[in-house]
């Protein structure tokens, strides 16, 4: 996630140095991996902001074109440009000769020198976005906005520092700009503003307008929509194409950019429909159809199946869910009426369909990590507000919002014996409840009948009641759940680097290990020293590998787990034999030619003869190993025979020597 530090300081102010601040950041659990000095190699008197004069033909070539462009204080100088989008009146980055600017040509940084272009002598440049290192975009030259003061070092207009978050999964809030301005606000006690969602709904009622239906609740848990008639498609104002340069994503009209501003604003991913093109203006949320067609905004045909959901018309999907939109609604410069889209989908549903279709997008990548339902209607109207500013038009009366499941953030307890527990550390319940405010939560009431519950599973005595927090978790954070996310909140933001070392107020208790685990071990090693090599698998597995190695009784079938993470984990495993040979096919596709001998030792889960509904299988430790290709790697000197039976008795013996068992 990249951050550019101008970005963040329109919601929280930053006081620290880049490096310090990504440094603290860091620290609180949100690593910063990088930092850009975007502009470093702007020398300030050789990189300036200056206005197109003029524009003339170049006499002996009709692609290229002589701007004069007035550097300030009665400086002017002319250049050769073969942009096409150049023009008399705009404010632009002008490089004097001996700047520094990315050459497309080399691939790298070189220094700028006067040539000699079709006979005109050329001692400077009109820079595009890919010549300053600010992005990919090289088309045309960089316009700025009308109010750059010219002669200004661009260092000191456009420059800036951005930082590269490495966001982990558990923290989706931290893939927006306005989570980052959340952490910042905690780490250095200041507030954060965030933008204003309100705008003029001048429009008709959007429930006479269109027509919305969420069919699969379980893969959609919210859907919000706005419409918005009237407006005009066109480039997007300076400010934002500069704000999403600096974050990686490329301008491409106002519309889009507008949702791609507000995703990285928010986190939340936003899709624009042309209604017009949208049948009967109905939009029906369901599971792909067996073998049903869908074009992607990229072009590509792809076959659906189900569960995969789609975006649909009262015809065919106009939108993959969680992914991309589809071409059959894409936007045109024709466009003038846009159904806004903001919603919350199932992350399991969209991370196999963006696998199973193999679509990485910015939109994928957030609902994965389980962004909050909470999100879609804040996001949809900030989006809103931004199009009727940027794009004219007018808005429909209100919104549509379909929350068939309501998933409000939970309330989480936290007290001060836990956090003793936990830190060593005895924070005063004022200075828990100021930090995690700083970082969102707000302070809730104590829910009803839970009292005597609490004290019985966690033995608190009733004088710890007044010492425990009931705190309610922002609409951003999906990561908040129990009381020891809380303590962890604290100690990141009070810093774990002020936690003091302390002694354990208890002894260590003597472990005394069991004796099937140090069986095990005995036995692992002596694999080991047999030449084998160790591998675990997973205990979860399928019907079909369990029946390839006659390890499935339909009459008594294995334990089926309840949620598993997907039909390849659906089943405990009855056999190590299944895991084992999956094992070996992984390694035979990577080393064909070397010899592999492996072993497992783990347990198999047996189900019992005529046991009762929800009675749990025998555990049994089990040891299984494998021999399979040449005995010796390939040489001219050694022999290419395969192993045998031989070679697995003379390992079984030295198991069996080890252990004091005469065979």
């Amino acid at each position: 996630m990249l951050v550019p530090l101008s970005w963040l300081k329109n919601y929280v102010p930053v006081t620290d140095a880049p490096q310090e601040l990504a440094r603290r950041l860091t620290m609180a659990g949100v690593e910063v991996g990088d930092v850009d000095d975007m502009g470093a190699n702007w020398e300030r008197d050789k990189v300036l902001v200056g206005q197109v004069l003029t524009v003339d033909p170049h006499p002996n070539a009709d692609r290229l074109r002589l701007p004069t462009v007035d550097l300030g204080d009665g400086e002017t100088a002319t250049v050769v440009c073969g942009a096409p989008n150049v023009a008399a009146g705009q404010k632009i980055v002008f490089a004097r000769e001996g700047a520094l600017v990315f050459s497309a040509r080399s691939g790298k940084i070189e220094k700028l020198k006067k040539a000699k272009i079709r006979g005109v002598e050329s001692a400077g440049m009109v820079c595009s976005v890919l010549e300053l290192g600010m992005g990919d975009e090289h088309e045309g030259i960089l316009v700025l906005d009308e109010d750059a003061p010219i002669g200004t070092p661009l260092v000191d207009y456009l420059g800036d520092a951005i930082l590269d978050a490495e966001v982990t999964p558990n923290r989706p809030d931290c893939l927006s700009i306005l989570g980052i301005a959340h952490e910042v606000a905690a780490l250095t006690g200041q507030q954060v503003t965030e933008p204003d969602i309100s705008y003029p709904e001048d429009g008709p009622d959007i429930e006479s307008e269109v027509n919305i239906e969420i069919a699969d609740p379980d893969l959609c848990y919210r859907y919000t929509a706005s419409l918005l008639t009237g407006i005009k498609i066109g480039p997007s104002p300076q400010w934002m194409q500069e704000a999403l340069t600096k974050a990686g994503q490329r301008p491409i009209n106002n519309v889009v950019d507008i949702t791609n501003y507000v995703m990285l604003e928010y986190g939340q991913p936003l899709h624009a429909f042309d209604i017009n093109k949208v049948k009967d203006r109905t939009v029906i949320v369901r599971a792909a159809r067996e073998g049903e067609k869908f074009v992607s905004l990229d072009g590509v045909d792809h076959e659906l199946n189900p569960p995969m959901l789609t975006i649909a018309d009262s015809q065919d999907p106009v939108g993959l869910a969680g992914v991309m939109g589809g071409a059959n609604s894409e936007m045109t410069d024709d466009t003038t009426s846009v159904l806004l889209e903001s919603a919350n989908f199932s992350p399991i549903n969209t991370r196999r369909t963006r696998n199973a279709l193999d679509m990485n997008t910015e939109a994928s990548y957030r609902f994965e990590r389980g962004i909050r339902a909470a999100l879609a209607p804040i996001a949809l109207r900030r989006a809103t507000k931004l199009m009727l500013e940027l794009c004219g038009g007018q808005a429909a009366k209100g919104i549509i919002d379909l929350y068939p499941t309501d998933r409000e953030p939970p309330v989480v307890s936290i007290s001060r014996r836990r956090i003793r527990q936990v830190l060593g550390v005895d924070y005063t319940t004022s200075q828990i409840e100021k930090t995690l405010t700083s970082l969102g939560f707000e302070r809730a009431k104590e829910p009803g009948g839970l009292i005597d519950l609490i004290e019985a599973v966690e033995a608190a005595p009733a004088a710890e009641r007044n010492n425990t927090l009931w705190m309610k978790v922002p609409y951003w954070r999906s990561d908040i759940t129990i009381e020891d996310d809380l303590v962890e909140e604290v100690a990141r933001t009070v810093g774990y680097d002020t936690i003091p070392t302390t002694m354990l107020s208890t002894q260590i208790p003597n472990w005394e290990p069991q004796p099937i685990t140090e069986l095990k071990d005995v036995v692992k090693d002596l694999m080991v020293s047999a030449g084998m090599q160790e591998t675990i698998s997973y205990s979860p597995t399928t019907l079909d590998n369990l029946s390839k190695v006659d390890a499935l009784d339909e009459s008594n079938p294995p334990l089926r787990i309840a949620n598993p993470q997907s039909s390849e984990w659906e089943y405990m495993r009855t056999s190590l034999r299944s895991s084992i040979l999956n094992t070996l096919g992984s390694n035979r596709r990577i080393a064909q030619s070397d010899g592999i001998r492996i072993f497992e030792v783990a347990r198999v889960y047996l189900p019992q003869q005529e046991a009762k509904e929800r009675e749990l299988p025998t555990e049994k430790e089990v040891m299984v190993g494998v021999l399979s290709g040449p005995r010796f790697t390939t040489s001219w000197m050694a022999s290419q025979e395969d192993m045998g039976f031989f070679d697995a008795k003379g390992a079984l013996e030295h198991l069996f020597t080890g252990l004091g068992i005469q065979v």
